[in-house]
C-alpha cells in the first residue's frame, strides 16, 4: 500500500471525548491485525475490548489461503509481523514455541459401537510448493498481534466494554462502561456474536438464513494419542508415511457431526502438550442433555466411538467446556452501513468445519482497510464506498453454508461424502494461485491495482470466486445432497451424480487424481505433482485455468529475470 492516510488529530476535548480516526470494538487477532495494519498507514486508532489478553479462542486451525491472506496484509500494507503466521519455523520463531503444524486436513468416518472401516477415511495434504501452514495456539498468537497493534500506536484498552454508540453525519461517538468516551470518524465492529453495532441496530436476521444447523463444546486436553498409534489400520490403507493423521488437523467423522483433534505438540520444536478438541453437531439430533455435565456428555460420545475413545486414553481436560446449548448459525441482514462496519464473525458463522474461519476475516480485513484509509483521505464514509465489503462478506456466508450443509448431510452416507470432498479440496489449490499471482505481480511492480483487480471476480466470497465452473459445480452438490437428506434420492444415486459432475468439470484438475476411481482417498500433491499441475493448468486446462497457470508462471518469470525473489 503506497502513502500513509492524512488524518488530523484534534486536541481533546476535556470532559467530553478523545479523538481519533477509527475505533474498533474487539481485540481478537482480527481486531488487533486490523489495528496494527491501519495505525501503520498512519490512521489514528483505539482498539478496545471487554476482556483482556491472554485469554483462550478457537480458530486455531489455518487453511492455505489464511495463510496467502495473511502474507498479502503483510507486504500490501507494509506490517513484516504478519509474516511470522506463515510457517511453523516462523511462527516458532518469533511467536514461541507452543504451536503446532498443519500438513492436512484429516477425516474419518465413524459410525456408533464399530471400529471404523479403514476405507472409510480421506485427507488432502497441502502442498508445500505454494503454502504450509500451523495450528495457533491462540491465547500466545493473539496477545503477540495485540502488542503488535501497539507498536505501531494504536490507543489500547482492556476490560472496557461499550455501552453506548451514537452515530451522526459527522461520525460516531462510543461510551464505554467507565464513562470514558471517544469520537471517532468510523467504527469497526470485530467483537463477535455479542457484537454492540448488532444490537443497536437490530442486523441479526431472525431467524438466521444460514441453512446448517449445529452447537459446539471444546476445550484443550493433554495426554491425547495420536491416531496413528491407535486406530490399528493396515500399512495400506493408512496415509502416506510423509503425512499422518496427526500431522494435521483430524475431523473424527460421526453422523450429522463431527470431532476436531488439533495437536500443538507434532512439531518437533514444540514445547507445548495441549491439543484442542471440539465436537460440533446437529442440535437438532443432538439436543443439549440437562442432566449431564460436559465432562459426562463428551465421555458419552466418547464411548460411542470406539478408535476415538482410545485417542482420550489417560488424557485431561486442562480447561474448562465451553458448551453451547443452542445452534451456532446466525447471519447479518446488513454488515456495512454510514461510518461503520459488522466486520467477519461480527456479522455471521457457519461452522468451523474447513478451517475457513480466520481466511474469511482477513479478506474482509484486506477488502476493509484499503478502503477505510481511501475514506479517511477524502472524508466520504458512506455505506457505498464499502459495498463490495457487504457483498464480500454476504458471499462467504452464502457459499461457506454450501459446502458445509452439503458435508453434515453426506457424512452418514461415505461414497457422497467421498465425492463432497473432492469438491470442497479440488479448488483449494487454483483459489490459493489466485493470491499469490497477485501478490507476485504486486511485489514486482508495486502496483496496488493488481489486488483491487481481484475484486472484480463475479462471485465474490466463493474461494475462487472468478470461475464458473466451479460455482456451477458447487450448486450441482448442495442441490444433490438437500434431495438426498429430503429423500428424494438415495445416497449412491446421490454419489453418482457429483462424481458425475466432478468428471464433467473441465476445471477439475486430473494431476492430483480429483478425477481418478473412488478408492483414491490421500491426496499428496509432491514437488512432480505440483509441476505436472501447473503444466497441465498454463497448457491443457480450460480458459479459467489456463489464464490462472500462465499468469502465476509469467510472475516467476519476471521475478527470476529481475532477480528478485518471490516466494
Amino acid at each position: 500500500m503506497t502513502g500513509k492516510a492524512e488524518t488530523q488529530k484534534t486536541p481533546p476535548q476535556p470532559g467530553e471525548w478523545t479523538e481519533c480516526d477509527v475505533i474498533i470494538l474487539g481485540a481478537g487477532i482480527g481486531g488487533s491485525i486490523t489495528g496494527a495494519i491501519l495505525a501503520r498507514q498512519g490512521a489514528d486508532v483505539v482498539l478496545v475490548d471487554a476482556g483482556q489478553h491472554p485469554r483462550f479462542a478457537v480458530g486455531e486451525s489455518q487453511n492455505p489461503q489464511l495463510v496467502e491472506w495473511l502474507h498479502i496484509l503483510a507486504v500490501r500494507y507494509d506490517v513484516p509481523e504478519l509474516k511470522h503466521l506463515l510457517d511453523i519455523k516462523a511462527v516458532t520463531k518469533h511467536i514461541g514455541a507452543h504451536h503446532g503444524r498443519k500438513q492436512s486436513f484429516g477425516f474419518v468416518r465413524h459410525v456408533p459401537n464399530r471400529e471404523p472401516d479403514p476405507g472409510e477415511a480421506t485427507m488432502f495434504v497441502i502442498p508445500k510448493m505454494l503454502t504450509e501452514a500451523s495450528h495457533m495456539f491462540r491465547q500466545d498468537t493473539d496477545t503477540y498481534y495485540f502488542n503488535v497493534a501497539a507498536k505501531y500506536g494504536c490507543t489500547l484498552r482492556q476490560n472496557w466494554r461499550a455501552t453506548d454508540l451514537d452515530f451522526d453525519d459527522e461520525g460516531v461517538t462510543v461510551t464505554g462502561q467507565n464513562g470514558e468516551v471517544f469520537r471517532a470518524k468510523y467504527l469497526i465492529d470485530a467483537s463477535g456474536f455479542r457484537s454492540p453495532l448488532a444490537q443497536k441496530f437490530d442486523l441479526r436476521d431472525k431467524p438466521t438464513r444460514i441453512r446448517h444447523h449445529a452447537r459446539s463444546m471444546f476445550t484443550h486436553y493433554v495426554g491425547i494419542k495420536p491416531y496413528d498409534d491407535v486406530c490399528g489400520y493396515p500399512d495400506a490403507l493408512r496415509p502416506p508415511a510423509e503425512s499422518p493423521f496427526h500431522g494435521g488437523t483430524l475431523h473424527h467423522l460421526i453422523e450429522r457431526g463431527w470431532f476436531w483433534i488439533i495437536p500443538f505438540d507434532n512439531y518437533k520444536n514444540s514445547r507445548n502438550p495441549v491439543c484442542s478438541v471440539g465436537l460440533t453437531f446437529d442440535e437438532r439430533l443432538y439436543p443439549q442433555p440437562k442432566d449431564k455435565t460436559p465432562d459426562e456428555e463428551f465421555q458419552h460420545y466418547l464411548d460411542m466411538y470406539p478408535a476415538v475413545k482410545r485417542q482420550f486414553e489417560g488424557a485431561r481436560r486442562v480447561r474448562e467446556w465451553i458448551s453451547t446449548p443452542d445452534r451456532i448459525q446466525y447471519s447479518s441482514k446488513q454488515t456495512v452501513g454510514d461510518r461503520w462496519c459488522l466486520m467477519s464473525h461480527a456479522a455471521g458463522f457457519v461452522d468451523p468445519l474447513y478451517s475457513r474461519g480466520l481466511s474469511n476475516t482477513f479478506e474482509v480485513v484486506d477488502a476493509l482497510c484499503y478502503r477505510v484509509l481511501d475514506a479517511l483521505r477524502d472524508g466520504d464514509f458512506s455505506a457505498e464506498r464499502f459495498a463490495y465489503v457487504e457483498r464480500l462478506e454476504q458471499g462467504l456466508l452464502t457459499y461457506n453454508d454450501m459446502i458445509v450443509d452439503s458435508s453434515y448431510i453426506a457424512f452418514s452416507h461415505f461414497r457422497l461424502w467421498n465425492a463432497v470432498f473432492r469438491v470442497w479440496a479440488c479448488f483449494t489449490t487454483p483459489a490459493t494461485m489466485r493470491q499469490i499471482q497477485a501478490r507476485q505481480e504486486y511485489e514486482l511492480t508495486g502496483d496496488d491495482q493488481h489486488f483491487r483487480n481481484m475484486e472484480k471476480a463475479p462471485y465474490p466470497g466463493l474461494w475462487w470466486p472468478d470461475s464458473h465452473a466451479f460455482k456451477h459445480l458447487l450448486d450441482v452438490t448442495h442441490e444433490t445432497c438437500m434431495k438426498y437428506e429430503a429423500g428424494e434420492i438415495d445416497g449412491d444415486k446421490a454419489a453418482d451424480i457429483v462424481f458425475q459432475a466432478i468428471n464433467d468439470c473441465e476445471s477439475v484438475n486430473t494431476p492430483f487424481g480429483w478425477k481418478d476411481g473412488e478408492d483414491h482417498r490421500f491426496y499428496r500433491a509432491t514437488t512432480p505433482t505440483m509441476i505436472k499441475f501447473m503444466w497441465w493448468a498454463s497448457t491443457n486446462g480450460p480458459k479459467e485455468m489456463r489464464d490462472l497457470g500462465r499468469s502465476m508462471l509469467k510472475g516467476v518469470a519476471k521475478s527470476a529475470v529481475r532477480g528478485k525473489k518471490v516466494s
